[in-house]
């Protein structure tokens, strides 16, 4: 049986959440030997060059000066998500950074009533309630009430990744896929460039574990990744992306058990669980009603 666009949408944008859970690990384990804006320069370049070689055949660099504008906003909105939660992580755990980027999931369809006036379906802000709630059981520390700076600036990235998310739903149909993909990443990457030696001290000790999280996550956490993102939410509304997006802490949480054995509490797997059943709950909504 074939599969009808949509679904085929929402199979990318998990295999999106798949790919950035997934590559977690490496990434965390690099970080020692590399500072954060470094990396994602790198990273961002490598995925750029990919993406130009991919997308060739496309008239990547013929559009008007209104495109260019567009598109740096789209990479500016996720390079600034990256660069507040980098310096959020300065003082407050991992852990709690999770969870207050992942507060972008509640924060899209909250966005996209305001801005477009239109109100994601009641199943699906059913399945985004789930969904935030097994991202707190998964990653909201048990001991941590103090708000520090961090979780403000954690907070702003947030905003930043919902804003990311709805701007590049609604402006790729008019940019085109090849044109945002590549500059909404190209852009994204000249901003840590930029941003690296402003925020923070560069460094780069050249190690394996760093080119290895370099190249794969330019490949797959990047280059693969964002590509798939900007077709996906093509064929999707900004709400389910950001819903779907919510297995990313599901997906660290099951290759953490497997790569490197980390302990697997029953809160955790309850979260992992109330996250499945928010995304459910959402796909369940032909059920229960006709979807705009």
């Amino acid at each position: 049986m074939k599969l009808s666009i949509e679904a085929r949408a929402d199979l990318a944008l998990a295999g999106v959440a798949l790919l950035w859970g997934g590559t977690f690990v490496l990434v965390k384990a690099a970080l020692d030997d590399i500072s954060s804006l470094v990396y994602l320069a790198l990273r961002f370049a490598l995925a750029a060059v990919l993406l130009l070689w991919y997308f060739r055949r496309a008239p990547i660099f013929r559009m008007p000066a209104k495109a260019y504008l567009i598109t740096a906003l789209v990479g500016g909105l996720l390079m600034t998500g990256y660069i507040l939660q980098t310096i959020g992580l300065k003082t407050i755990t991992p852990a709690k950074s999770a969870f207050l980027t992942g507060l972008y999931i509640p924060l899209v369809p909250v966005f996209g009533a305001i801005i477009w006036r239109k109100l994601p379906l009641w199943q699906e802000i059913v399945g985004l309630v789930l969904a935030v709630g097994g991202t707190a059981m998964i990653s909201w520390p048990e001991q941590s009430a103090r708000i520090a700076i961090g979780d403000w600036l954690t907070i702003a990235c947030a905003v930043a990744y919902a804003c990311h998310i709805l701007a590049l739903g609604h402006f790729t149909p008019n940019i085109g896929l090849a044109r945002m993909t590549c500059w909404q990443i190209m852009f994204g990457g000249l901003f840590a460039a930029i941003g690296s030696p402003i925020i923070e001290k560069p460094f780069w000790h050249v190690t394996t574990p760093t080119i290895a999280a370099i190249v794969v996550g330019g490949v797959f956490a990047t280059a693969i990744a964002f590509g798939l993102q900007t077709w996906g939410q093509q064929h999707t509304s900004a709400s389910r992306a950001a819903l779907i997006f919510s297995l990313e802490p599901v997906f660290a949480w099951v290759v953490s058990f497997l790569v490197i054995g980390e302990v697997l509490t029953l809160r955790t797997g309850f979260g992992a669980a109330l996250v499945l059943v928010g995304i459910l709950f959402a796909e369940l909504k032909p059920q229960f009603g006709k979807s705009d």
